[in-house]
């Protein structure tokens, strides 16, 4: 009989609570025009933003869209290597957020980990299809809860937003 709640792993051999999350989506933040992937908890209502690099944001909006290149990206020629070396990422975990500065591991089939940055980790679940997970003292300092009625005001506005032009906004003078 499982213990825990559904989307809660084990946790950790050393007996941290870990959450499993999903991907929502890569966002671009204004006004800085810093891209940003962000992850929900797959059993509660946290959201987890982590500031990345552009070419890690397109590698995850490819992955999550199914966008095949003509020849293969970092992340994909990491998934093939995997492959030909007969090696399974089982997880992605978001280990430790420390001086603003996200830290994530690779868990492999064999029971070694390699540390990694969190946008590198995520673009590499996505293609291999490992569960990504947080340490809950990471979802405690930087996760954002919204509930799910703000999320669904949330989904109204951008859609809002998307049906919208500048020239809407022009008076009529």
């Amino acid at each position: 009989m499982d213990e825990h709640a559904e989307g809660q792993s084990d946790g950790a051999a050393d007996g941290t609570q870990l959450h499993d999350l999903s991907v929502v989506g890569v966002r671009v933040e204004l006004p800085s025009q810093q891209p940003i992937v962000l992850l929900k908890e797959v059993d509660g209502e946290r959201y987890l933003p982590i500031w990345i690099g552009a070419v890690e944001a397109t590698a995850i909006a490819f992955a999550q869209q199914g966008v095949v290149t003509a020849r293969p990206m970092t992340h994909d020629l990491m998934r093939d290597l995997l492959t030909a070396f007969d090696r399974t990422l089982e997880s992605v975990t978001i280990t430790e957020l420390r001086e603003g500065v996200f830290y994530a591991e690779l868990g492999f089939d064999d029971g070694v980990t390699v540390s990694a940055r969190p946008s590198d980790a995520i673009a590499l679940a996505m293609r291999s299809g490992a569960t990504i997970r947080s340490e809950a003292a990471v979802l405690e300092e930087a996760g954002i809860a919204i509930p799910d009625e703000q999320e669904d005001e949330v989904e109204k506005f951008r859609e809002f937003l998307d049906q919208i032009s500048p020239e809407d906004f022009e008076s009529g003078s």
